[in-house]
């Protein structure tokens, strides 16, 4: 993990990348057919499924990226003697669950 200018960041295998951005273009083309759906007066319950489908993909995602986050940055940062990263992962868990 690098910090560059007050901002942590974190260089990705190109397979956990690749793996990134195919959900997330995948949830974006979720909500372009939703935002379509909105436009042509689609059934009110067919567009809420449609909702539910990317709420669920967007699940998926975070569940994705917090399992990386723990093997590779929160795991590092215990080995390298960083316990306060734990209280980071804390907070992030309690906003994830709202």
């Amino acid at each position: 993990m690098e910090e560059l200018c007050c901002h942590k960041t974190k260089i990705r295998t190109p397979e956990e990348y690749k793996s990134l951005i195919h959900r997330l273009n995948r949830i974006e083309g979720q909500i372009r057919g939703i935002r379509k759906m909105v436009e042509t007066n689609a059934y009110c319950t067919d567009i809420l499924i449609q909702v539910s489908a990317a709420t669920a993909a967007l699940n998926a995602f975070n569940k994705e990226l917090l399992a990386n986050h723990i093997k590779t940055c929160v795991a590092d940062n215990i080995k390298q003697g960083n316990d306060e990263i734990i209280d980071e992962l804390l907070k992030a868990l309690q906003k994830l669950m709202k």
